[in-house]
């Protein structure tokens, strides 16, 4: 990580050019060093680290195309390069431990890809004469497949062929399972495939949606979102890799919790959750963080703790393998256009 540490040595953005007061901040405590990461695209997210936290992997809307395309760039030259073919709807890409390849969910072999594309043109025109700011809202296009490819974009591999979405998928610790959402079985649950595709099992099978899911450190256990106790109120869930002692982390049903993320190497889970209380009111999105436990087989987790408390949404944190950085997904930019930002991070005192 030291070319990472000296960058941002470099680079650094303060917390004020951010439009916080360092004094006034609850993410003081937690973040230093806050500095955007992405830029010269319309807006990006959902990046996660190589195995040497070097480079990253990310999603980004480029200028003139309306969907999301898997772009890479090193932390220190900043400069981003498309690892997708392109074109459709592309999302959820992640190294694999040996840093060699890049998995991710794509829709390029849509067969009516120039309608599908046409039609987001026509809305976003729509949008921009009206002054619309549309709500994000996930589209669970059913020609969505997952790929393999390696890091400079070349033997591009598909290794889901089944009828319907497969997305959101990451790697197992040792690279030999892949973890993922599909909605095959009619709705979306949480599957588990060899990293070439094959031997597809089924891990979740509950009413309502399981996705966004990451194996942890050790690689015996499962992280994910649902809003299987209310449509649309996501929570936190966990669940062994062989299916049993499933658990909720998360019991706030006025809330929305999603994007959880293990720490590599300290019992910490984070993610994203807002207040969805209040009709009428646009709830703005922060970062939280758990620290678990294993009481005999039984994941158990204490108080959250606020991470973060911009005016701007926060989502989709992950930590550095090393754990010593947190980059997550901010409106807090100029613009408020969606870009990945990059903190040192303190963990909370014991």
């Amino acid at each position: 990580m030291s070319k990472l540490l000296s960058m941002t040595l470099l680079l650094v953005v303060s917390l004020s050019a951010s439009g916080l007061n360092a004094q006034d901040s609850l993410e003081s405590k937690f973040l230093s060093d806050v500095r955007q990461v992405t830029s010269g695209m319309d807006k990006a997210g959902e990046g996660y680290f190589s195995p040497d936290g070097e480079t990253i992997v990310y999603q980004a809307v480029p200028p003139g195309y309306p969907f999301y395309q898997i772009y890479t760039q090193t932390l220190e030259d900043g400069k981003p390069r498309r690892l997708s073919p392109g074109r459709g709807r592309t999302t959820c890409s992640y190294f694999s431990p040996d840093g060699k390849y890049v998995i991710y969910a794509s829709s390029h072999l849509d067969p009516e890809i120039g309608q599908t594309e046409a039609k987001e043109f026509d809305q976003q025109e729509a949008d921009r004469r009206s002054g619309r700011r549309r709500r994000y809202n996930w589209v669970f296009d059913p020609h969505m497949d997952i790929f393999r490819a390696r890091t400079d974009g070349s033997e591009l591999t598909q290794l889901t062929t089944a009828e319907g979405y497969d997305a959101e998928c990451a790697y197992s610790p040792d690279g030999n399972q892949i973890v993922f959402c599909s909605d095959r079985d009619g709705d979306p649950d949480l599957y588990i495939m060899n990293s070439d595709g094959t031997g597809v099992r089924q891990l979740t099978d509950a009413p309502g949606y399981d996705g966004g899911p990451f194996f942890s450190p050790d690689g015996k256990w499962i992280i994910f979102r649902s809003d299987r106790e209310k449509e649309k109120y996501l929570q936190i869930y966990a669940i062994g890799v062989d299916g049993k002692n499933e658990v909720r982390l998360t019991n706030d049903m006025s809330w929305v919790n999603w994007a959880p993320y293990w720490h590599p190497t300290e019992p910490y889970i984070i993610w994203c959750g807002a207040d969805h209380s209040i009709p009428g009111q646009r709830p703005n999105y922060d970062l939280w963080m758990v620290k678990y436990r294993l009481e005999g087989e039984k994941l158990v987790v204490g108080p959250k703790i606020q991470v973060t408390d911009h005016k701007s949404a926060d989502v989709l944190p992950v930590f550095s393998p090393n754990g010593k950085y947190l980059m997550w997904t901010s409106t807090r930019g100029p613009g408020r256009a969606s870009q990945l930002w990059l903190g040192r991070l303190t963990l909370p005192s014991p």
